[in-house]
Formats: C-alpha cells, structure tokens, sequence
C-alpha cells in the first residue's frame, strides 16, 4: 500500500470530475508518480499537486494531511465546497497553498499557521468565514497573501508577517476592521476629527485686580489649547491617513514609499547593502546592467541590478509604471520583484537573492566535485519556467512579452524550483520611446 496513493485517491472519490481530468488516478497502481498533475521528486514522494481551473466539484478530504512532502498544492478555479481542512496543517513543507475562485465555507483553519515553509496563501474569491487566526502572523516566510472577497469579520492583525500586507489582501471583506481597512473596531476608538477650536469669551471684571487675573487664566488657557489643538489634530490625521502608494520624488534621499508589498529604497541603503557595488559582490552582468549581491540591515540577502541606460527628461514617471507592472506579476514561478530606487542618476531593481544560481551557471559552471543537475529535476526546471512563461504571456494583467528567455535568466531558489527572472526588463528600458515597436528585443546567451 501507499499512504500517498490512497491519500490522492480518496480525494478524487470524494471529487467530481466531469472533464475526467483525473482518469489516470488507478489506484491499482501502487505509485502516484505515474498520475497526470501529480509531481514526485526523487525518492517518489509526491511534492506537487496541479488541479487548477479542472471544473472540480465536491469537497476536500482530511487525507490530504499525509501528503507530508506536499509543495505545491493548487486547486484554484473549480467549484470545491465545504470547509478548508484542518488536516492541511500538517503539510509541513507546504510552499504554496493556492485554494482561491472556488466555493468553500466555514472559518480559515487555526492550524495553518504551522506551516514555516508557506511563502503563497491564496484563499481568495470563497465564502470563508469567522476572524482571521493570529496563527498566521507566526509564519515569517509568507510573501503573498490573498484573503479578498469573502466574509471574514473581526480585527486583521497587525503584528508578524501580517505588518508587510495592505488593504488589497483583506479587500471585500466587510466585517473585518482594523487600521488597515480603514474601519474601526468595536470597542476601540473611532476614526472620527477632533471637535472644532471655539475661542473662550472675554471676560469682564468690575475689579482692576481680578479682572488682571481672570485675563492672565485665559491667556494661559489660550497658550495651552493653540498647543494642544494641533498636538490632537496630527495624531488623528496619522491615524485615520489612507495607505501610501509610490509617487515621483526626484530627491536621491526619498522616503520610505510602498506600493502594495513593494518596497521603495534609498540609494544609500542599497550602497550600504552591497558595500558600495563592489565587485567583489557581483553575481552577473547582462544586457541590462549588473547584478550585487546585497545584504540589507535585517540580514536579508538580495540581488541588486543596477540598470544602465541613459537617462532622458521626463522618464522617470514611465520608470515607475513599469515597476508596478512587474510588481503585480506575481506567480510561483515567476521572480517577484521586492523593490526599487529611483534617483536622477540611478535606476535599481531588488529582487530575492536565488540560492542556486541560474540554470546557466549550474549547467557550465558546477564545481568538478558537484554532481550535475538529475534529469527529474531538469525536467521540473523546465516544467516550471513553462508555467511562468505561460502566465507572463496568456494570463497576466496587463500580459508581458519576456522577449529575453535564456538559461541565465531561468534562476533556482533553494528547492532548484525555476523562477523566470528579467521579465519585463525590456519594456523598462524603451522607457524613452513612445511608439509601439515591433523589433526583436534582447540579449545574445554566450
């Protein structure tokens, strides 16, 4: 017997498959790797599960839950019922967790707050119920979370990960409340204005000496409140402020600006980052410019391209649409972009610092002593890079031609999982011209 293979088995009984997406699935054969949308790694351990937008209906089994080297498991865009299962919390290497444009009900389980490895939750588009669990603030490797167009209620959280997401995650959802969605919560104070300024009236005194005092107590009342008014109206102004998005500021040292979870750096942090782009600390160079490895103060490692173009008046408006383009780009297999810098004289790009290289380095620079890529994880290279080149061209908003596919921009994070990286890149730097072109764009792979 297979604990995986009954597992998967029990979750297609309980399915219903009318585009007999799941005919492979024979539970007389012992092994689940041999199924279609299922991926095993090495030792046939089942790491993947792909059932998305495969007209699925019925509910989800607590089997699922013994799926112990499960990744990947994504079964969005079907019409799955009933409660998400507790049982997922026990998916320990759970990386994705994709359950979003379906139909199910009840509360977010407490228990997925267990999964340390989890980077991408998207529960979006059910009709989940009940208060976001505070387990989930504990999960400091979550990147993306989508939790909008449902009917959670209570307060959003605050603290943890959750510090890092914005009104988008939560949107739709309108019984929940909190600083981040703008509505107060019951019981605390309410986002309101301070009660208008309305001078004393003059007082009046028959006596010289008294009316001297009385006029003294209101001067001094009067100092007091032209202190303490505005004192009271900037604290409700920072509480009750919208969320901010990036804009154009052309000083080099700008503020902290964010846009949804991008992040907008100072050219001085970076430089600190990367010990002033020493060379020492480049990992690549390419058609766009180079790339540093950089450590920022909390001790995150990124990769820093620094792009070089020449600059031209009025671009720097352009720049920045085309960041936030990338930046709502955002699969699995796809290299999110974490921020950028903008100065006069520079354009920079922070992305996450890949462990593993690209393919091209692995394949002509390994080590003598280093065994070459296996052809399983050769052929889940490839498999993802076609994932994320697919949702580039057919199902991302606004599409993004890559026009620059090669192996050294086919990177690997720490599970040799691809990740497409310099999408969009071209399109960045044609900021300058205003025409559509229909040239072939990119760089040669030597």
């Amino acid at each position: 017997a297979n604990l995986e293979g009954d597992a998967l088995h029990s979750l297609r009984s309980n399915l219903k498959d009318p585009n007999n997406v799941l005919q492979s699935w024979d539970p007389t054969l012992v092994n689940p790797c041999t199924w279609f949308h299922v991926t095993c790694n090495n030792d046939n351990s089942v790491i993947r599960v792909d059932l998305g937008n495969a007209a699925l209906y019925g509910q989800l089994v607590s089997d699922l839950g013994k799926l112990k080297n499960l990744q990947y498991l994504e079964l969005y865009s079907n019409n799955i019922s009933g409660p998400v299962p507790s049982d997922l919390g026990n998916l320990t290497n759970l990386v994705s967790l994709d359950l979003y444009l379906n139909s199910f009900t009840g509360p977010i389980p407490d228990t997925l707050g267990k999964l340390s490895k989890l980077r991408f939750l998207r529960l979006n588009n059910n009709s989940l119920t009940g208060p976001i669990p505070m387990t989930l603030t504990n999960v400091s490797s979550l990147q993306v979370l989508d939790l909008s167009n449902n009917r959670l209620l209570g307060a959003v959280p605050d603290n943890g990960s959750f510090s890092l997401f914005t009104p988008i995650s939560f949107a739709n959802n309108l019984d929940l409340c909190g600083p981040v969605t703008g509505r107060s919560c019951p019981g605390s104070p309410p986002f309101s204005p301070p009660p208008p300024f309305v001078p004393p009236p003059p007082l009046s005194s028959p006596g010289g000496n008294s009316g001297t005092g009385a006029i003294a107590g209101a001067v001094a009342a009067g100092a007091a409140m032209l202190f303490a008014v505005p004192a009271i109206a900037f604290a409700w102004w920072r509480r009750r402020r919208p969320q901010e998005y990036f804009f154009d500021v052309p000083a080099e040292e700008d503020p902290e600006v964010h846009l949804g979870q991008l992040k907008r750096f100072s050219l001085r942090e970076l430089q600190v980052a990367t010990d002033s782009f020493s060379n020492k600390n480049i990992l690549g160079r390419g058609g766009f410019g180079k790339v540093y490895k950089g450590r920022l103060a909390d001790g995150t490692l990124v990769a820093v391209k620094r792009l070089k173009e020449e600059r031209t008046p009025g671009g720097e408006l352009q720049f920045q649409t085309e960041v936030e383009m990338i930046s709502m780009a955002v699969h699995r297999n796809l290299l999110r972009l974490r921020g950028f810098c903008m100065t006069p004289t520079e354009r920079l790009l922070v992305y996450p610092y890949m462990a593993n290289g690209s393919v091209a380095s692995c394949l002509r620079e390994h080590s003598p002593n280093e065994p070459p890529l296996d052809w399983p994880t050769r052929k889940r290279v490839a498999l993802g890079s076609a994932r994320g080149l697919s949702y580039l061209h057919d199902h991302c908003d606004p599409k993004i031609i890559h026009r620059d596919v090669k192996a050294a921009n086919i990177l690997l994070d720490e599970e040799f999982e691809a990740v497409v990286g310099d999408f969009g890149l071209a399109k960045l730097m044609d900021y300058k011209d205003t025409h559509v072109t229909t040239a072939v764009r990119g760089t040669i792979d030597t």
